[in-house]
């Protein structure tokens, strides 16, 4: 009985105390992280009772006759992303939910495909992760010669330069992982020391539109990023091996990514290339011969409300230059230009020699960001960039061995920036740049130094915002200012100081005669402005205009102001002029696009006048102990480019698509009435490609590709022969014919562990063994261009 009435107490006290906290009461407020609206219709969850709501109008929901206690809270909502709320119930609670309601935020939707453009209104081209996996073993202004608009320079098959547009080196920003490269762009034969296989998302921004990256860009700017790490508990990685003919040798490159559920992460990636002397149709091309090697491995986390990521990458490259294009006096000159045949042909080596580039990068960055509740976003960076390039001349006894040109280039820059995000349909972003860098140029080399040694300090502030002024209306704008300041110090041989007439102009910033040489300290601040402005206009679903304006303005380069000497890679004596002020462009630019899934076009043309532009072009011949050599002159003139890029896509059907690509661009020396030099010639590519997914996912594609004759450009130079004793045209700047090449690639795909984890594809260009000769390719004076070539391509994803 006594343990009856125990038992009987115990239970009723229980049942009291649970009536007791049970009646509490849980009123919560759902709220837009970014403009703190509230947010309808979101579902509330209590995870293991059978217990959910829905917000209301004001964001607000309520749960009633709750246990005091800890519980779980799973809220969701139609494009946000879930969270999971732990929390202490204590009678009756409130709680303010905090949900993202932008989901590009955190990057997911780049998974998909749908990535953002970064302008509204500027032309914009992208490649897709397809080509860059087919261009895997090439450079990358390879795989950028795809999208409209976009050539290249080349010095030989194996350094090529990006051009957009009809501009080139210094007007042309490479941002690599969202870091400025510094790596001596202004060399028309200094190829872009980035690896391709560490970027998965590469576009092209075409013009000085896209501000926050730089306010010099009157070409456009290229920007090369990973593909984003998506917050999930996975380890998974990629290898793909590319093999070649011509060169016979190959790429192999391997990442690997290991990510977790909190938003941490680690990925590695490596890359390995060699290839042997290339050929043309009918000849070797002695001494063409390339080995990089790539890595780089980046540790971070990225969470809703804030992230880090510290990356570092490394670039090694040793190319070969060909050894026909070294001369040595001014007859074997005019005989190597003027005919069509090397005259140095050699057996096939994978030995690279004189003359050849060895270049190194590092490139180091650490970034933070941060979200603050109602407001934005901060982003603050420092990295960290050191380029070293040796340039080696065919030279004999002592310093045979020794490089010709030594530069050592060392960057340090931090930048920070603030995105205003707060209020639907505006986006404010503005940023502070701050960047040192010293060039060292090492007098160790036996020869005169093309590039001094000079400090170089710049800053900039920006401010660009895109409002949407209706549903089918966005406007974006921008402005920015730079300061630049070079402090140099360089030696002029007194002959060359007087015939450029800086003894009258420039005879303050000597600080040393030294009989025949001075040492000179010269020191020039430039301060640029640039803005843009232009709308994105849509008809419709599939039909948009975009219309945009862009005022940019470009500090002359060192090698520009300072060039002095024999450029031994290049082959030729340069000459800078001290007197170069800022480049002025002026851009009008229109596009026209459509985009269905059975069809689309796009029509963009453009017009960018610019005052004060700097051309490099050849005047004379100069003769030197180590032979004669064409004279490059900068000068300053005022310049002006028109040109249209069109594209045109068909899907007759499931399986059968063609695509049609012109690009057309021409340049004008407006103060010399005379064309500019190295301008694109218009060119037409057209390819048709059939799929059948049913059959291992085959993909078979036919390209061809059909280059005008550039009809406009400078007159030739003459020159003195000392062989015939009299004055003779040198045509180093008649363009070659035209030419049509054809290109074969086909792919399918194997599942070995996984769907579709294996692809291979076969590709061969100039299919049918063209013998041709490119305008843009500074080779193309002594060597035709390549060969047919069938590549090998193994991708396995794990």
């Amino acid at each position: 009985m006594k343990y009856n009435v125990i038992l009987l107490f115990v239970c009723l006290w229980g049942s009291i105390s649970t009536a007791q906290e049970c009646k509490s009461i849980l009123l919560g407020e759902i709220i837009d992280f970014h403009n703190n609206t509230p947010l309808t219709g979101a579902t509330v969850i209590i995870t293991g009772k059978n217990k959910q709501t829905v917000s209301n109008n004001q964001g607000k929901f309520r749960f009633e006759k709750l246990c005091d206690g800890i519980l779980e809270l799973e809220v969701s909502h139609p494009e946000c992303t879930s969270e999971f709320i732990t929390l202490t119930i204590n009678g009756d609670t409130y709680k303010k939910i905090l949900l993202e309601h932008h989901l590009e935020e955190l990057d997911e939707v780049k998974v998909t495909g749908a990535i953002a453009n970064n302008t509204s209104s500027a032309q914009e081209g992208r490649l897709s992760l397809k080509e860059v996996e087919k261009y895997s073993g090439n450079s990358l202004g390879d795989a950028l010669k795809t999208l409209t608009g976009v050539s290249s320079l080349n010095t030989g098959a194996n350094i090529v330069k990006p051009v957009i547009q009809g501009l080139m080196g210094s007007r042309v920003l490479i941002l690599n992982n969202n870091v400025r490269m510094q790596d001596m762009e202004w060399g028309e034969e200094h190829a872009p020391n980035v690896d391709i296989n560490a970027n998965q998302d590469i576009s092209v921004v075409k013009g000085a539109a896209a501000l926050e990256y730089g306010g010099d860009a009157i070409g456009g700017v290229i920007i090369m990023n990973p593909l984003p790490i998506i917050r999930t508990d996975s380890l998974f990685g990629k290898t793909q091996t590319n093999l070649f003919s011509n060169g016979r040798g190959g790429n192999i490159t391997t990442s690997l990514t290991k990510s977790y559920n909190s938003g941490f992460y680690i990925k590695g990636q490596g890359s390995f290339k060699q290839l042997g002397d290339l050929e043309t149709p009918n000849y070797l091309l002695t001494n063409t011969g390339i080995q990089e090697k790539g890595a780089s491995i980046s540790i971070g986390k990225r969470d809703f409300l804030q992230g880090y990521e510290a990356y570092y990458s490394f670039f090694d490259s040793d190319i070969g230059i060909l050894r026909a294009s070294h001369i040595g006096n001014v007859d074997d000159l005019i005989q190597s230009i003027n005919s069509q045949q090397p005259n140095s042909i050699n057996d096939f080596s994978y030995i690279i020699e004189q003359p050849n580039q060895e270049v190194t990068h590092h490139l180091g960055k650490l970034n933070y960001y941060r979200r603050f509740e109602g407001l934005g976003k901060l982003n603050v960076q420092y990295d960290f960039q050191e380029n070293r390039r040796l340039e080696y001349d065919v030279r004999v006894g002592a310093d045979a061995n020794k490089a010709s040109l030594d530069l050592s280039l060392t960057t340090h820059s931090i930048s920070t920036d603030f995105r205003f995000d707060s209020k639907d349909g505006l986006e404010v972003k503005t940023g502070l740049l701050g960047r040192y860098q010293i060039n060292f140029a090492n007098p160790d080399t036996g020869v005169r130094r093309l590039i001094p040694d000079y400090n170089k300090y710049d800053f900039g502030v920006f401010g660009v915002a895109e409002y949407k002024l209706k549903d089918n209306l966005m406007l974006d704008m921008g402005i920015r200012y730079d300061f630049s300041r070079i402090d140099a110090k360089k030696f002029y041989r007194v002959s060359r100081w007087d015939e450029r007439g800086y003894d009258e102009d420039f005879s303050a910033i000597i600080l040393e005669d030294l009989g025949t040489q001075l040492l000179t300290n010269p020191i020039f601040d430039f301060h640029n402005i640039s803005a843009t402005a232009g709308f994105e206009y849509q008809f419709g679903k599939e039909t948009k205009l975009r219309f945009n304006y862009a005022l940019a303005q470009r500090a002359p380069n060192p090698s520009e102001l300072f060039s002095e000497g024999l450029h031994h890679s290049a082959a030729r004596i340069e000459l800078g002029d001290l007197r170069l002020k800022s480049e002025t462009a002026n851009k009008v630019s229109l596009s026209l696009e459509k985009n269905s899934s059975k069809w689309g076009y796009t029509l963009a043309p453009y017009l960018n006048t610019i005052n004060d532009f700097i051309v490099l072009e050849p005047t004379a011949v100069e003769f030197t102990i180590r032979g004669a050599f064409p004279v490059w002159a900068y000068r300053q003139t005022n310049a002006q480019l028109i040109g249209l890029d069109a594209s045109v896509y068909n899907n007759w059907s499931l399986k059968i698509r063609t695509d049609h690509n012109f690009s057309w661009v021409s340049g004008t020396d407006i103060s010399a009435n005379i064309p500019l030099i190295n301008i694109p010639p218009a060119n037409f590519n057209n390819s048709i490609s059939y799929r059948n997914p049913n059959w291992k996912n085959l993909i078979l594609g036919l390209e061809s590709r059909y280059v005008f004759e550039q009809k406009r450009f400078p007159p030739n130079i003459n020159v003195f022969s000392p062989e015939q004793q009299q004055e003779v045209e040198l045509v180093i700047n008649t363009p070659p014919p035209a030419y049509h090449l054809l290109a074969l690639d086909a792919e399918t795909s194997y599942s070995i562990r996984n769907k579709n984890d294996l692809n291979v594809g076969l590709r061969i260009t100039n299919l049918l063994d063209t013998s041709y000769r490119e305008y843009l390719n500074r080779l193309r004076y002594f060597v035709d261009d390549l060969g047919r070539n069938i590549s090998l391509r193994i991708i396995y994803n794990y």
